[in-house]
């Protein structure tokens, strides 16, 4: 919540701008909804539990921005994030996903996520460490000559049964230990050195690493093995030891498993997963796609899963509920729900309503007109122009478009989707795969310097697609 300090909406907005082009109202209201997040942690305690999130949903045909709007959303407040198909959930009783994994599917991105931050953490002490069993496999430290003298010197003893004979070597063995000793210690500095140095990278070691896992199982129970958030996997290896084998790996690549291996020992997971629960609990964001495909039909009869029967498993987790996951229970009363979906065939007023309650801000996003496909492929700091101007780049390809050229390929971007089916700006990505076919598979065996794109280029590689309906359906 400290990255959220720092973000007003008006700022919220001005980083969704560099990435979506269009849809303020959309960016607006992501924005406050975000920013509410912020303020509730910051209300008194008495307060806090009492305030719900402004769960919104997201109105549009495809490819307008609505799921790179709720993605970039989490990117900004570095909160666990997950998007899901409404379509691909089923009611209770069905074979199939239930609407809880949503909430543990969530929750093991928030501890992959805590534990990445954690062990970037630690990680200049984990190399330390690792460099230091190195050092120790490619220089082992020597058994104490002292001891193994006492050893031999009491053995001897025990065998003659002599109290009066002197031990021959305890006179020497404290000079001697000493000096081998720091000589060792001298030889190890300069390994040390060698290896701060990467003079030793491509030597080989040995490591004793875990064996490949066991087989997976698959259990099929009335509620499904999905229910139970457990890993069995975890459970057997418990039950029994891991099993190890040796491996032979050059220093860089066992300084990499060594690094993981103590940046692991230093990282206090059980710590870890309380962060990452409370996280997803006060800042997890679910966006839920499709959510126009569970509504409309009511319950049928016979074997069919009911789109009803979906919204009313939907509705408990969105309204506030405790879901049983591998880590522990996870409250969703605050976990924030993004829904989106076209509705072109059904409304929002045809979802149930108590799930139209749980979602009180609506925002209807706007078709994508030429403008707004001339900037999105200019304009974003990942515009699709900047894309293949960096990938031909790689080959010693200098590539340009002209303006007029951006602006024809826009115009038969918007002309293609206004024949056939709109899919927004995805449109973008297959009239740029067409035009630039050729280009692409030619460059690496005829080396061009400079390609230049102009609108008579485009008009003419596009003429024969474009115009031919039933081709430009296929191919577009």
């Amino acid at each position: 919540m400290d990255e959220m300090a720092k973000l007003t909406p008006r700022q919220i907005v001005a980083e969704l701008d560099k990435y979506v082009i269009g849809q303020d109202n959309a960016k607006r209201s992501v924005a406050i909804a975000l920013r509410n997040r912020w303020r509730r942690q910051n209300v008194p305690e008495v307060l806090r539990e009492e305030i719900m999130p402004n769960n919104i949903i997201l109105i549009g045909p495809t490819g307008v921005g609505k799921t790179e709007i709720a993605r970039r959303l989490s990117r900004l407040a570095n909160a666990p994030f997950i998007k899901v198909e409404a379509s691909k959930f089923t009611e209770v009783g069905y074979v199939g996903r239930d609407v809880e994994s949503i909430i543990r599917d969530l929750t093991d991105l928030a501890v992959s996520m805590v534990r990445s931050e954690k062990t970037a953490a630690v990680q200049e002490q984990a190399v330390q460490m690792a460099n230091e069993r190195l050092l120790d496999i490619l220089y082992p430290p020597p058994k104490s000559r002292r001891g193994q003298t006492a050893n031999a010197d009491s053995e001897e003893e025990d065998q003659s049964q002599d109290q009066d004979k002197p031990a021959p070597s305890k006179e020497a063995s404290p000079v001697e230990a000493p000096d081998w000793e720091e000589r060792h210690r001298r030889t190890r500095e300069k390994m040390r050195q060698q290896l701060m140095d990467g003079k030793l990278e491509e030597r080989y070691v040995e490591l004793d690493v875990p064996a490949e896992g066991m087989p997976t199982m698959q259990v099929i129970s009335p509620i499904g093995i999905e229910e139970l958030g457990v890993n069995l996997q975890d459970l057997m290896g418990n039950m029994f030891p891991k099993k190890m084998k040796r491996r032979k790996m050059t220093v860089t690549e066992a300084r990499k498993y060594l690094t993981q291996e103590e940046a692991q020992k230093l990282i206090d997971m059980d710590q870890a997963v309380k962060e990452a629960i409370l996280r997803v609990e006060n800042s997890g964001i679910v966006f839920l796609d499709e959510i126009d495909k569970i509504a409309g039909e009511k319950s049928q009869v016979g074997p069919d899963v009911s789109r009803e029967g979906v919204q009313r498993d939907l509705l408990p987790v969105v309204e506030g509920t405790n879901v049983f996951t591998k880590y522990g229970m996870v409250k969703t009363d605050h976990v924030l729900f993004i829904a989106s979906g076209a509705f072109h065939v059904s409304k929002p007023s045809d979802l149930i309503p108590e799930l139209q309650g749980r979602f009180p801000i609506r925002v209807e996003l706007n078709s994508l007109t030429p403008e707004d496909f001339v900037r999105i492929l200019t304009e974003p700091q990942n515009a699709l122009i900047k894309q293949y101007t960096a990938m031909l780049a790689t080959e010693g390809v200098d590539i340009k478009f002209t303006k007029d050229a951006i602006q024809e390929i826009a115009r038969i971007a918007f002309e293609v989707n206004e024949r056939t089916e709109n899919i927004g700006a995805r449109r973008l990505h297959t009239v740029m795969t067409a035009l630039l076919e050729d280009i692409l598979f030619d460059v690496p065996d005829v080396k061009t310097p400079k390609i230049e794109i102009s609108a008579a280029l485009v008009s003419d590689r596009l003429k024969e697609i474009v115009e031919d309906e039933d081709l430009s359906r296929y191919i577009l």
